[in-house]
């Protein structure tokens, strides 16, 4: 397999894996491993989670275009986007100062399988958990600065590679009082300012390593990973209106023994 067709494989998983809470990017490292695929080191599976993004601000384009034209007289609006921002600092932070280490020493299989597990047990902890559906807040302006932050810190765990971004999110905003569809709507709506920034920021330590090679497999990522996204934000929305996250947490117990079966096999390396 060719480096462009291995850039499609892992456009498609992290289509699948940004929005489900299970780790994209735990996945991403596992599959580049087993597809061999090193291009621009950890650049690739960070940059194509540009993909993500622009399938959030399709999917959510009518919202979004709504909200730009209420900002200006509509404190509701304008206190969800102070929320976004307030949610995004601690994780923005924690992840431009630790960030050489973080690549260095937390992108491996062997993280990503014990994150999987970990995080599974704590989804299904939380699922069993939950407080009434009346004492949950079950509308997405009505989210407080106070429960952003919470969400925020929450994120800053998905730092690890196999913890998830989404799922991290959507824990800490269920923990926080949200009920389970406001908690993934508040997810997605912070994955735009979280990814999008991380890509930008990403891209411009990695723009000496850039060639034509490079920008075709990074173009060609994002753009499978967006229309792959598109569709799990679509699926995602529906499921959670009808199940919990119940099924998720078995799943990552499942993946991260898989992936300890593999390293133990030798047909993974532990770094």
């Amino acid at each position: 397999m060719d480096e462009l067709w291995k850039a499609v494989v892992l456009g498609v998983v992290q289509g699948i894996t940004e929005f489900l809470p299970i780790s994209s990017t735990g996945h991403l490292i596992v599959f580049s491993a087993l597809l061999q695929f090193q291009a621009l080191d950890n650049t690739f599976e960070i940059f194509i989670q540009l993909g993500s993004v622009l399938a959030v601000l399709v999917y959510y384009s009518r919202e979004l275009w709504q909200q730009v034209r209420q900002t200006p007289g509509d404190r509701r609006v304008q206190r969800l986007w102070l929320n976004l921002i307030l949610a995004f600092i601690p994780a923005g932070m924690i992840g431009f100062l630790l960030r050489d280490w973080i690549d260095a020493v937390l992108f491996s299989p062997l993280v990503v399988a014990l994150s999987l597990i970990v995080g599974g047990g704590v989804f299904l902890v939380v699922e069993r958990r939950q407080p009434p559906a009346q004492a949950q807040i079950s509308e997405l302006l009505a989210v407080t600065p106070r429960q952003a932050l919470l969400i925020g810190f929450a994120q800053t765990m998905a730092l690890i590679p196999g913890v998830s971004r989404s799922g991290a999110s959507i824990v800490g905003g269920m923990l926080a009082g949200l009920n389970r569809q406001v908690a993934t709507q508040f997810s997605f709506y912070l994955a735009i300012p979280t990814l999008g920034i991380a890509t930008v920021f990403s891209l411009v330590r990695r723009l000496d390593a850039l060639n034509a090679e490079n920008v075709l497999l990074l173009l060609v990522g994002t753009v499978v990973s967006a229309v792959v996204s598109w569709l799990a934000i679509r699926w995602l929305l529906t499921f959670v209106a009808r199940r919990n996250f119940v099924s998720f947490g078995y799943y990552r117990l499942v993946a991260g023994a898989s992936i300890l079966l593999l390293l133990a096999a030798g047909i993974l390396q532990a770094s």
